[in-house]
């Protein structure tokens, strides 16, 4: 086992439309509004940005995203990852009666040269503090979603 590879995969259940969560997801600019580990997003190009993240542990992430595949026929949008950590993540929406599925899937090294070297001895609590900012996520994309799109309170 490499412990500086992770591979992260989530489902969320939400009670909003297919179309309507991927359209939220899409809009990565208000992630902010609605995911309270996601505490910048700055556009540097037409299809990437950076996103500075920090969850519990006390350190930030600073992630470049590129757009790898936006499809919405398909529902899907992946990036590929550099920076603080490295790789591609992926979210597939789908409809679920009258709500809607969101696979996550994400494959992952850390760029920081601090967290590569913690890897082994906090490899636990690296994905402990990944599954808190993605059960977060889920439940303000859900509040966001569900108030019409406004800002979830955090």
């Amino acid at each position: 086992m490499d412990p500086n590879h992770y591979r992260f995969r989530g489902t969320w259940r939400l009670a909003a439309p297919a179309p309507d969560v991927y359209s939220a997801l899409e809009d990565v600019r208000s992630y902010p509004l609605w995911w309270p580990e996601v505490l910048e997003v700055r556009q540097t190009g037409e299809e990437s940005g950076d996103l500075v993240v920090r969850a519990l542990l006390p350190y930030r992430l600073v992630i470049r995203l590129e757009t790898r595949r936006r499809d919405p026929a398909a529902g899907v949008l992946e990036a590929a990852m550099r920076g603080d950590l490295t790789g591609w993540s992926r979210f597939t929406v789908t409809s679920d009666g009258p709500g809607s599925r969101v696979l996550f899937e994400e494959d992952t090294r850390p760029g920081k040269p601090l967290l590569r070297r913690l890897a082994l001895p906090l490899h636990p609590l690296f994905r402990a503090n990944h599954a808190v900012m993605m059960r977060r996520g889920r439940r303000g994309l859900a509040a966001h979603l569900g108030s019409g799109g406004g800002p979830a309170k955090r």
